[in-house]
């Protein structure tokens, strides 16, 4: 009979070899376990990668889609909230603009108009909401506020009924700065900060998109502006002297306010609808990610059983190669020759 050995070094290395390999099988049935995927994927393709490239690539587009409207979302929420916070500043004014009369005191007039230019401010404040350092009422000058302070827009706004004499003339007057076109000196030019183009159309889906073409610069806002400065010049000291004057002007700016405020109403109406587009499209994407996901688990999906069967058998084989080893490493030549 013959019998065949192997020198100590190339045992060593063998025993070596089969440690190394038991440790990425292990490595590897691990990785299945945890995750639930086949690690060798031209295995389980069986060579043919054109379905599961195909579902890859689907689930890339719909991510994109995801992104997007999560992102106008998040936009569209914000100039809500916004507009909301200002039409109820406009809401608090109206009352106390629309009861002013000459009987009032000229102590009285000037409370309401203070309160005006207060609520102004804040209105001013909200139109320069961000979301992630984007101004929202800006159009595609994200990275400019959308208005003026208060200081400034009065300041402006006297300079452009300067001259004026009654409550029908300076708010004439005011009116025509407020509707000004652009490069023509008026509010567009001296407050208004973001660009007259709108943020380009988020794409939702293959086919389906949302604008968001609310700025600052919108006739509904720029009315509701245009109210609360005709009572902040009150403030300032347009038409002083003139009791009955200021009266007037205060309740022309809250009959301003009340067409305002409607047309408020109706940005947000409309503003609701694009919130609900961008909803539904969202939750259409998430449905069909989600079956994307299962037809992609259904090709690489490892079975748990088999895995873990696997995995169990090479750990014994690790625990009995490292018996041996050790048992080999303890033998001695008085031992063998005996």
């Amino acid at each position: 009979m013959t019998f065949l050995s192997i020198g100590d070094l190339a045992q060593s290395f063998r025993l070596r070899n089969h440690d190394v390999q038991l440790k990425r099988t292990m490595m590897r049935l691990t990785e299945e376990m945890t995750t639930g995927l086949v690690a060798d994927t031209a295995s389980a393709v069986h060579g043919d990668y054109a379905a599961l490239a195909g579902i890859e690539r689907s689930l890339t587009r719909i991510e994109a889609f995801r992104t997007a409207a999560n992102e106008a979302a998040g936009l569209t929420g914000t100039v809500q909230i916004a507009l909301e916070g200002s039409q109820a500043q406009l809401n608090a004014a109206m009352p106390s603009l629309l009861a002013a009369s000459h009987a009032m005191t000229d102590q009285q007039i000037d409370t309401i108009g203070q309160a005006t230019r207060q609520r102004l401010g804040s209105v001013l404040s909200t139109l320069n909401a961000r979301v992630a350092d984007r101004y929202v009422f800006s159009g595609m000058a994200t990275d400019s506020p959308a208005v003026s302070d208060s200081v400034t827009l009065v300041a402006a706004a006297q300079v452009a009924v300067a001259g004026q004499t009654s409550a029908g003339t300076v708010a004439a007057a005011l009116q025509i700065w407020f509707d000004l076109p652009a490069g023509s000196g008026g509010f567009l030019d001296q407050i208004y900060g973001g660009s007259q183009d709108a943020l380009a159309a988020f794409q939702l889906s293959e086919g389906e998109s949302a604008r968001l073409g609310i700025t600052a610069a919108d006739p509904a806002i720029r009315d509701s502006l245009r109210g609360l400065v005709l009572a902040s010049l009150v403030d300032s000291g347009v038409l002083a002297g003139d009791r009955e004057g200021r009266a007037n002007l205060l309740r022309t700016a809250g009959e301003t306010l009340v067409n305002a405020e409607a047309s408020l109403t109706g940005l947000r109406a409309d503003l609701g609808a694009t919130e609900e587009a961008i909803d539904a499209a969202a939750t259409r994407a998430a449905s069909e990610r989600h079956r994307l996901q299962i037809a992609r688990n259904d090709i690489l999906a490892a079975d748990p059983y088999d895995t873990a069967s696997a995995l169990e058998a090479v750990k014994s084989q690790t625990e009995m190669l490292y018996t041996l080893t050790g048992r080999l490493s303890q033998l001695r030549l008085s031992d063998y020759l005996k």
